[in-house]
């Protein structure tokens, strides 16, 4: 395997052309595309940290892939995101070192138990049909002959794609992104960035937690739950904050006889096969924001909320068995939960690409590409994500998205 310059805790250089503060999964996938860029030939510095990455998002995801939204944008990004991790290998250069990833097409279904929410996928699948994905709309017998394990009772219908939509090893592609990042001269140090310089509508530098002053060309805020407080050291304002979202794999006394899709049931929890397991995890009732170190996790979501619905839903999961549980944080973007990328509308070398919401991995390789462009080339130049731009942050203006989960 292909050695790699030690990660130190102070950069070698005195300035950069891009300093990415924030090295997970979609700070890496920043790094990877600038450097995979024929056309961008600057210094990109990554700070990060926690070189463990024992607390990022990253290491706590899910790793779920859907189509299932209901703005174009947002479907066209999956699905930009389906074919590169088909294509990961090649992607890379086709170096036989990167491992072939698999996007496991379990599927996601989401079930709906009013007509409201009915006509919602209903119209939702019309624009995903037209955007060329595999959505069907399904009776609650057609459900029944597919997954004959599922308890229907007052389910109007269901809203399930089989193609590109389900599991995949989304820490491959974060390994792979820094490893390659690296490689291609991208610079990462373990620090922390404790302040921001500003003169007037540019920022100008960052100050490690080490003391060291770096010069900034251009700023990327990559820093997942701690956005708000990376943009606040630039006298900036992101309405993103740390969310608790819980997650547990258990085991089945009578296993399924079949794959189970990622489920949406209307109670708020999902649940998903998870190779010889399955997972399931929910937002908690009360859903305030928390501490950037606060993992507490409240046993009692399992044994009043997720247990029982999920042996409602699927009266085999009454006898199941806990294996793990964790608890990691959304980037949770408090005006609309979708991704915000661009500049700020003032301070134009201060770059965003920040409030997730729990998207960040599907939506990590279409992301770091765009940001490569804005940088190289001040627009996107392949799939234009301007309406999840900051300037709806600045007017307080929703971008709409009504297949949130």
């Amino acid at each position: 395997m292909t050695s790699l310059p030690p990660i130190i805790s102070e950069p070698k250089h005195a300035a950069y052309d891009v300093v990415i503060i924030g090295g997970a999964m979609i700070g890496s996938s920043v790094a990877w595309w600038l450097s995979d860029n024929a056309d961008f030939d600057g210094r990109v510095l990554v700070v990060e940290r926690d070189p463990t990455y024992e607390f990022a998002s990253t290491t706590h995801t899910n790793s779920c892939i859907r189509q299932q939204f209901s703005n174009e944008i947002n479907i066209r990004i999956s699905q930009f995101a389906a074919d590169f991790i088909k294509n990961f290998r090649a992607r890379l250069g086709g170096d036989p070192e990167v491992p072939d990833v698999v996007l496991q097409s379990y599927g996601y279904l989401y079930l709906a138990d009013t007509e409201a929410f009915a006509e919602v996928l209903r119209q939702n699948q019309q624009l995903q049909a037209a955007c060329g994905a595999g959505t069907k709309i399904m009776t609650p017998d057609q459900i029944a002959a597919a997954y004959p394990f599922y308890n229907l009772d007052g389910i109007l219908l269901g809203s399930l794609n089989l193609i590109d939509e389900g599991y995949f090893d989304g820490n491959t592609l974060f390994d792979w992104w820094r490893r390659k990042a690296r490689q291609n001269g991208v610079e990462y140090v373990t620090n922390e960035v404790v302040a921001i310089g500003r003169t007037g509508d540019r920022v100008d530098s960052v100050t490690l937690k080490s003391g060291q002053v770096i010069a900034a060309a251009k700023i990327v805020n990559a820093s997942g739950p701690r956005a708000a407080r990376t943009a606040a050291m630039a006298g900036l304002d992101i309405p993103v904050e740390p969310r608790r979202r819980y997650t547990f794999i258990f085991d089945a006394q009578i296993p399924l006889d079949r794959i189970l899709p990622l489920t949406i049931d209307p109670s708020g929890v999902h649940m998903r096969t998870d190779g010889r397991y399955y997972l399931c995890g929910c937002p908690p009732d009360d859903d305030p924001a928390v501490d950037f170190d606060d993992f507490y996790l409240d046993d009692t979501i399992w044994e009043d909320k997720l247990w029982p619905a999920i042996a409602t839903r699927i009266p085999a999961f009454e006898a199941i068995k806990v294996i793990n549980s964790w608890v990691g944080h959304y980037a949770y973007n408090t005006l609309d939960q979708n991704a915000i990328i661009g500049p700020h509308t003032e301070v134009s070398n201060f770059l965003f690409v920040n409030g997730f919401s729990g998207h960040g991995f599907q939506q990590s390789p279409a992301m770091g590409r765009g940001m490569s462009e804005l940088i190289t080339y001040g627009e996107f130049r392949t799939l234009d994500m301007s309406e999840l731009g900051y300037e709806r942050i600045a007017t307080g203006t929703p971008f709409l998205e009504r297949a949130i989960i």
